[in-house]
């Protein structure tokens, strides 16, 4: 289980230093089941919104949902720029569905053509941006918190298994 590998690591004195001087709070880089599962929650949730500068909007957000950093600010690599086209199209199909348009239909990569339809791509974009900025990051993090639950259960029966034995 993940919480084993990383209670076997030494604390390294350079990081310590780091956080230290610019007076980070430990518990940010914990691994616990909470901690892991609100850096899921956040880390997906800010994926999917498209806006530039998403690492830094999940450092302003640690300090008031209290969650592992350096998994939230992994996680919304999921949006990268091999994704992002593919990731967005999706949201933006998903929006006109939910709002039951039709939208654009000839979609050029251009930033002439993004400008020229800005009006006609946003609202339909942000309404499938929440959709699965919901969706996906309330499923995270219910599917860790299960994982995680499952895999201490599971030690425990193999604890137990052993002493019986």
């Amino acid at each position: 289980m993940i919480r084993k590998v990383f209670k076997k690591k030494k604390p390294n004195p350079k990081l310590d230093a780091i956080m230290k001087k610019y007076k980070i709070p430990r518990e940010l880089l914990t691994i616990n089941r909470k901690m892991v599962s609100r850096a899921i929650l956040v880390g997906i949730f800010i994926a999917m919104i498209p806006m530039p500068m998403q690492m830094l909007a999940v450092i302003l957000i640690a300090p008031f949902f209290r969650f592992n950093v350096p998994i939230g600010i992994s996680l919304v690599w999921i949006t990268n720029p091999f994704t992002m086209p593919v990731i967005y199209y999706v949201e933006y199909i998903t929006g006109n569905f939910l709002l039951m348009k039709e939208g654009v239909q000839e979609i050029e990569l251009s930033l002439q053509w993004f400008t020229d339809n800005l009006a006609n791509i946003f609202v339909p974009l942000y309404v499938g941006t929440a959709f699965y900025s919901i969706i996906l990051s309330l499923g995270g993090y219910y599917l860790v918190n299960w994982l995680w639950i499952m895999s201490v259960e599971e030690d425990k029966k193999k604890k137990k298994r052993k002493k019986d034995v």
